[in-house]
C-alpha cells in the first residue's frame, strides 16, 4: 500500500541525467539538516515522509564539489512536466511530475512551503544555488524543485 512505502534507495532524474542511490539523512546537532557526504550522491530526509507518502518527501544534493560538478548541478534546469522517478527497497518504482522549480535566499528559505504537512504525495527535491559567497565558502540561494506522485 501507499501508506507505508517501503524505503526509497534510488533516484532517476531522466531530464538532467541523473541516477543515483539515495542515503538516509538526518539533522545536525543545530537542527539543521544533514547533506549527503558524498557530493555524487543524494539523499532521502528520514524523519519526514518517505516518498509516496502523504506529505513533503525532501530529498538533497549537492550542486557541485571543490572537483567538478556534483549530483544535482543541472537541478535548476529543471522544467514543470519533467518526470522524478524514485526506487523503493521492494522493487516498486514511484513516479512524480515537476509542478515548479523556485530559487530562494538561504536567509528567507520557504520552510512551510516545503516541509509543511500536505495531503498530497509531493516530493521536494533540494540543492544549493545563486552566486557563491567565497567569504563563508557557500551559495547565497537554495533551489526548490517541487513535484508531485502521477503513479
Amino acid at each position: 500500500t501507499y501508506d507505508q512505502p517501503a524505503l526509497p534507495v534510488r533516484l532517476w532524474i531522466p531530464a538532467i541525467a541523473v541516477s543515483s542511490p539515495l542515503v538516509r539523512l538526518g539533522r545536525l546537532p543545530d537542527g539543521s539538516l544533514q547533506v549527503p557526504r558524498a557530493w555524487d550522491k543524494a539523499g532521502w530526509y528520514d524523519q519526514g515522509p518517505r516518498p509516496g507518502q502523504p506529505g513533503p518527501a525532501v530529498i538533497l544534493g549537492h550542486v557541485d564539489s571543490k572537483s567538478g560538478p556534483a549530483v544535482f548541478y543541472q537541478l535548476q534546469t529543471l522544467r514543470p512536466g519533467d518526470i522524478v522517478r524514485v526506487g523503493l527497497a521492494d522493487g516498486r518504482t514511484l513516479v512524480f511530475r515537476v509542478q515548479r522549480v523556485k530559487r530562494y535566499p538561504k536567509d528567507h528559505f520557504p520552510t512551510e512551503a516545503v516541509y509543511l504537512p500536505t495531503l498530497s504525495r509531493e516530493l521536494r527535491l533540494i540543492t544549493c544555488g545563486g552566486t557563491f559567497d567565497y567569504a563563508t565558502g557557500h551559495y547565497r540561494d537554495n533551489i526548490v524543485v517541487f513535484a508531485t506522485l502521477v503513479a
